[in-house]
């Protein structure tokens, strides 16, 4: 059933414009979580070849910088293009290898795609300004620089869209760069390098090295003095321990890390749209994502209510092979997530959650789980505290809009929270109050390639996507003059 699909995907590392094995000729597999099974053999990367990749980069940057806004821009529109023409083929093997549905994948190439189109404008959109010192009298002269060689390491849930939102403001920016996919699902990123040659991203632009050897690759490049930015999508863990590596050379960060998003309920709220806001929430990317809804406040006049209908949602999603039609909810993307869920969830049983549906491990080959729904659950819960990332959703209830705020407030990530309430006055009044970087006011999507993403606290550094996103690949320089 692979054989069409990763005919034509390349396994190999792609370094200043050509495919080539790794020094070592070490490779690793790449599994199916549906099925378990082998699907392909990727390259693994050395230090050697992370340092060959740098060296690629570093050959093309001075070109690509010097390139008009406009000439990087076109290039990036018609990156957009043939993405989307080739959309298809790769929202299948974004499920293939990651396991979500079709439908998300083909979300997730939309969503990828968007973010050259929308660089594309951005590229011609680095402006400067001019002053004049209110003491001196001299001219402030302000302008944006590329920043230099960015090195782009993302993770294994949206492995599209988490790389174009990265490649598409570097190269605006006129930065080239060395990307590190997921040892999970390298082959979408890989099976996107010659669609950017097409669009004609000259060789050593970008430069895509999969690799398990990920943390001696990735300090290789972070100690190598013409690295200048790190942008990175993943866990606070590892976050923190490559904000320690960047910190020796002082490499510029942009850090994307982990969330544990409330989801409040006011007594007011249209329930149903709350309902539809959940399921994406919570359920967009088998809630294998940084922004899912992990601890649901619902007011205790409506929590019966929500409950019920919230798990008739989840009943109605058919569970299996995420290429299979009608398929809304295909395996975790492998075994480690999957037992993580299913721990977190007996944790939450043995201390007193109520199970309304789901909750069992489903018998055969794959790493699935089913959509579930608890409710009564104590607040030692661990999935409180850590992210779930599966489709269980964790229902409480509360009775004040302080004790909500409060609670929702009450952990060390701010990412993302959403709110449901008729009223606009406590919704405004509600998301100045709570510490994280985005809101959904009676929205269950906050994504979009044209907003600024990114969290407070321990949830990352910087932003992507906006104007913001580009910025992050820029230094700013200041010329001091008369005239």
């Amino acid at each position: 059933m692979y054989d069409n699909l990763l005919a034509n995907v390349p396994t190999d590392l792609w370094i200043g414009g050509k495919w080539r094995k790794a020094s070592d000729n070490a490779r690793f597999d790449v599994i199916d979580p549906a099925t378990e099974k082998k699907i392909a053999s990727v390259a693994s990367a050395t230090v050697d070849d992370a340092k060959a990749a740098v060296d690629a980069a570093s050959d093309a940057f001075e070109a690509w910088g010097a390139k008009k806004p406009r000439e990087r821009g076109e290039i990036l529109r018609k990156a957009y293009e043939l993405t989307m023409r080739d959309a298809e083929r790769l929202a299948k093997l974004i499920t293939l290898e990651n396991g979500k549905a079709l439908s998300d994948s083909r979300g997730e190439v939309a969503y990828a795609a968007e973010f050259f189109r929308w660089n594309a404008e951005e590229a011609v959109r680095n402006l400067g300004q001019v002053s004049r010192a209110p003491s001196s009298g001299a001219r402030i002269l302000v302008q944006h620089k590329p920043a230099g060689i960015a090195v782009l390491v993302t993770p294994w849930n949206f492995p599209a869209a988490m790389a174009t939102r990265k490649i598409a403001p570097a190269l605006a920016a006129g930065c080239t760069v060395v990307l590190k996919p997921a040892s999970d699902t390298p082959l979408t990123m890989l099976a996107l390098m010659p669609i950017l040659e097409e669009a004609g991203v000259p060789a050593g632009v970008v430069n895509v090295i999969p690799s398990r050897s990920s943390g001696k690759v990735v300090s290789a490049m972070l100690h190598d003095p013409r690295v200048r930015v790190v942008s990175f999508t993943g866990s606070t863990e590892v976050g923190r321990k490559l904000l320690r590596e960047a910190a020796d050379n002082v490499v510029k960060p942009a850090m994307e890390l982990g969330g544990n998003a409330p989801f409040l309920v006011f007594e007011d709220a249209d329930i149903d749209a709350a309902i539809d806001g959940a399921m994406i929430a919570k359920m967009r990317n088998m809630g294998e994502a940084c922004t899912a809804a992990n601890r649901f406040y619902v007011h205790e006049k409506v929590h019966d209510e929500f409950a019920k209908k919230l798990t008739a949602k989840m009943n109605a999603l058919k569970m299996g092979n995420g290429l299979d039609d009608g398929v809304a909810l295909g395996p975790l993307v492998n075994a480690e997530g999957r037992d993580k869920v299913m721990s977190l969830v007996d944790d939450a049983v043995k201390k007193g959650a109520k199970v309304l549906t789901g909750g069992k491990v489903p018998d055969g080959p794959g790493f699935f789980y089913p959509a579930t729904v608890l409710t009564n659950v104590p607040d030692s819960a661990a999935m409180l505290n850590d992210e779930i990332f599966g489709p269980v959703a964790a229902i409480q209830s509360f009775k004040s809009e302080d004790e909500a705020i409060k609670r929702a407030n009450d952990t060390e990530y701010g990412l993302v929270a959403y709110l449901y309430t008729k009223d606009m006055n406590r919704g405004m009044r509600v998301s100045e109050k709570l510490d994280f970087g985005m809101i959904g006011l009676n929205r269950g999507l906050v994504s979009d390639p044209a907003a600024p993403f990114g969290g407070m606290k321990q949830s990352g550094i910087g932003r992507e996507g906006g104007h913001e996103g580009m910025m992050e690949f820029l230094e700013t320089q200041y010329v001091s003059l008369n005239w």
